[in-house]
């Protein structure tokens, strides 16, 4: 079933609705990747409803211009805010290191990023003060992690490391490929030379490889996910604004997607370990 949904434009005032505990989070990323987001949501936030958007019609976002994707952002987030969203998690590091700057206070709804969550469990998780860096092309370019890292410890070095064939691989179900294994080794390369201690993957699939990544880097190397501590931060938001939910009920969770429904289903039931059905295909 396809359904046109018209995103208001910037600017456009959207009809405030009341937040309550009722009321689902919001997810987005280009595809897959923001299923880590979700998975931390289902472990950290188990009583939550959550409404996933997967704009795979325009995947992948890594290689576009700041313009794009500021533009795309401003689609999605009011298009979630109209769906009653009482919170809004920016599951893309693309996003998040270019769009999150420019419309964080534009909504009424809090927006939240991964970089500073990703940056602050870097700095914590780092012995050396070497941490590697894998993000899409427009993440490395944007320098957001790095400035975050560097706020939080001046002396820290970053080694960071665009990956921009990740995506395209994740999305196409190729993450036990050989293929991905050798790509794996050569953007690995650099940065195992620099002897980084910790590596943030930059990118919300990039979870979905660490299998992968970690035959190359070996066990002393401490993985960052920032999903981690971005669901946390939500869920302090949603404590203080007293609109967290309980687990008395069932959780809801509704997927949006722009491209291939049959696809994102396929994929994504294996991805995030539960069967995801009943997904709409939406044209924004």
């Amino acid at each position: 079933m396809t359904e046109r949904v018209v995103a208001k434009a910037a600017g456009e005032n959207i009809e405030e609705k009341k937040m309550t505990p009722a009321s689902p989070i919001g997810v987005f990323d280009s595809g897959v990747g923001g299923l880590t987001v979700l998975k931390e949501i289902i472990r950290q936030l188990p009583g939550e409803d959550v409404i996933y958007l997967a704009d795979t019609a325009r995947v992948p976002y890594g290689g576009r211009s700041a313009e794009e994707i500021i533009k795309i952002n401003e689609e999605i987030i009011p298009l979630l805010i109209d769906q009653g969203c009482k919170l809004i998690i920016m599951a893309c590091g693309t996003s998040s290191s270019i769009a999150y700057p420019v419309l964080k206070d534009r909504y009424k709804v809090h927006l939240i990023s991964l970089i500073e969550p990703g940056a602050r469990a870097a700095v914590n998780a780092t012995r050396s003060g070497v941490i590697g860096l894998v993000a899409t092309v427009g993440t490395v370019n944007s320098q957001a992690y790095q400035n975050a890292v560097m706020d939080l410890k001046k002396d820290a070095k970053v080694i960071a490391q665009a990956c921009p064939l990740f995506v395209p691989l994740i999305e196409g179900g190729f993450i036990e490929a050989e293929e991905t294994k050798r790509v794996v080794k050569e953007y690995l390369k650099p940065l195992l030379k620099e002897n980084i201690d910790t590596l943030i993957l930059g990118c919300t699939h990039y979870p979905h490889l660490a299998r992968a990544l970690r035959e190359r880097t070996g066990p002393n190397v401490v993985f960052v996910d920032p999903a981690e501590e971005a669901v946390a931060g939500a869920r302090k938001l949603l404590q203080k604004a007293g609109t967290i939910k309980s687990q008395a009920t069932t959780p809801r969770y509704e997927y949006l997607i722009t491209g291939s429904v049959v696809q994102f289903q396929d994929l994504g039931s294996r991805l995030l370990g539960k069967p995801i059905t009943h997904a709409k295909h939406v044209i924004i």
